[in-house]
């Protein structure tokens, strides 16, 4: 696996992204007053294309203030077909004078038309002058339910939030929209899940896999988290004489959303942080309508839905190039997900992806034979069981499955591989991790850090790998025939090894027996005293 890792981190993995907390947490709060009737489902699209719409007025704005400030390019704006060039050749989008926040602004307390009128003309506007957001942005500002003198209140809050940072603001309000993300995931429990993966675990999954170069694809992308944080890996990891935004230009990104408002929204995520992708002309089924046939992809990064029972599994049976190792169960997805993903894996490729932890073992309905092949073919190469309440939206415990179609020995970058042929690693995470809130755990850089170097160890010939009792196993596809092709790690790993006792046996004995007298002696003259107490407010014993 490549690595080129960054001085002063351990692991390669993209340092925490800690939210513009101060920011993201007044503007939350704040914009979540105007929620009013609405659920967060419908309110997320409210507030974050607000966010949106103020992001690239003020990239316009910008970017008009260098050309007036230039008279090489200045004169051009009396030309609008030329000064129309001058922003969009920039990679800025053209926002047309009544959509601009400014104006918008100065309306914000209009009753005719109301703001929200203003706002769902500025959107349509918007769309119209760049195809590239055609039919994504969220145009129902005006609705009844939305109390319109809140929105404009909300508007003026959002003035203020400032996107400025050496990369045009695009760190500041990737902050602030991951902190949004996360919050309204919360909120919507369950169904949040549909579209945002708890962060600390997309930063294993690309801090394990490492996507520097190549095409990298998520089949169920949400939001788009997973290409976000393989982005900004690559930047982080460019090295000191490349300029980050032209390495993260070495991988392309491809991806897929059922939902029609999640698919929206991962497309204005991606398009605020200058990311190009592929998620297909629409949204649309992966299974019934895979926009990407024929794509094979050099990493794979996914968090299915879990155990999906109503996926159509029954119109598919016939599907013989997808399903090498067997029908996946009408009644569960997951094996179809990991065969899906197997398709589009190219020859030298790698997969992570976030399952549950009955995939691991399940023998029902043919996935255990499923399973089986899978292993006997040497495309399992790394299973993590993660440890539970990683997830806001559900409380099912996870894992990760690692997948490559080639485990020989290589050169990938600088790092020469191990031939692992004929082995799976196996590693317990679940004692990691920090509670976060009552609720609520996080992986830490340095729980990532031990994960992913332990992988890398074993996957390198430079690695120095060795098995850790009660966290990290090599195994053998003859010792996982022999526990009946259950992937389970804690089979595997066995129990942490206790610290070694040198004490005599004879000498511990006398040091609690000692203990134990002193102890029942304090407790005889505590239960004297108790007792003088009592007999003084007349109830002694």
């Amino acid at each position: 696996m490549a690595r080129g890792r960054k001085p002063g981190s351990k692991n390669g993995a993209a340092k925490a992204v800690k939210p513009s907390t101060t920011i993201g947490a007044t503007l939350f709060a704040a914009a979540d007053k105007l929620r009013g009737n609405m659920d967060a489902a419908e309110y997320k699209h409210v507030a974050l294309g607000l966010i949106f719409l103020k992001y690239i007025s003020d990239r316009f704005d910008a970017r008009m203030a260098e050309v007036e400030a230039n008279p090489e390019e200045a004169f051009l704006l009396e030309d609008p077909d030329a000064a129309r060039d001058l922003i969009v050749s920039a990679g800025i989008f053209f926002v047309p004078d009544k959509a601009r926040w400014t104006y918008l602004k100065e309306n914000a307390t209009s009753t005719k038309p109301t703001i929200g009128e203003l706002i769902d003309l500025a959107m349509i506007a918007i769309e119209a002058e760049n195809p590239t957001l055609k039919g994504v942005l969220t145009k129902n500002y005006a609705r009844q339910e939305l109390d319109q003198t809140k929105l404009g209140e909300v508007l003026k809050l959002f003035s203020d939030i400032k996107f400025e940072d050496a990369h045009h603001g695009q760190d500041v309000l990737g902050q602030v929209y991951e902190y949004f993300l996360g919050e309204f995931a919360k909120l919507e429990g369950k169904r949040g899940g549909q579209y945002y993966t708890a962060g600390c675990v997309v930063k294993l999954l690309v801090a394990m896999l490492e996507p520097f170069k190549g095409r990298v694809y998520d089949p169920c992308c949400g939001s788009g988290g997973m290409f976000v944080q393989s982005e900004r890996f690559v930047e982080e990891h460019a090295g000191k004489h490349v300029d980050p935004r032209q390495a993260r230009d070495q991988i392309a990104v491809y991806g897929q959303e059922s939902n029609a408002t999640t698919w929206r929204l991962a497309k204005m995520n991606l398009a605020i942080r200058g990311i190009e992708a592929n998620l297909g002309s629409k949204w649309a089924d992966t299974f019934h309508e895979d926009l990407h046939k024929g794509l094979m992809a050099k990493y794979v990064l996914a968090n299915p839905p879990f155990n999906d029972s109503d996926w159509g599994g029954e119109k598919l049976k016939g599907d013989t190039e997808r399903w090498k190792f067997g029908v996946p169960p009408a009644g569960n997805a997951n094996f179809a997900w990991l065969q899906h993903i197997i398709y589009h894996l190219a020859p030298d490729g790698y997969a992570g992806v976030v399952l549950a932890n009955g995939s691991l073992s399940s023998q029902q309905s043919g996935e255990g034979d499923i399973r089986r092949r899978m292993i006997e073919a040497n495309l399992v190469d790394c299973i993590v069981s993660l440890p539970g309440q990683l997830f806001s939206t559900t409380q099912i415990p996870v894992c990760l499955w690692f997948l490559t179609r080639d485990k020989s020995n290589g050169l990938v970058r600088d790092k020469t591989l191990r031939d692992r042929t004929g082995e799976i690693l196996f590693i317990d995470a679940r004692g990691l991790g920090t509670m976060e809130t009552r609720t609520l755990k996080v992986l830490q850089d340095e729980d990532i850090a031990k994960v992913a170097d332990t992988y890398h160890a074993w996957r390198e010939k430079s690695g120095g790998y060795t098995d850790v009792a009660g966290f990290a196993k090599a195994a053998s596809v003859a010792e996982v025939a022999a526990q009946g092709f259950v992937l389970t790690p804690g089979r595997y790993v066995g129990t942490e090894e206790a610290e070694a006792d040198d004490e005599a046996f004879d000498a511990k004995m006398a040091r609690l027996t000692k203990a134990l007298r002193d102890q029942m002696i304090d407790g005889a003259a505590l239960d004297e005293r108790i007792g003088k107490v009592l007999a003084g407010v007349g109830h002694g014993w």
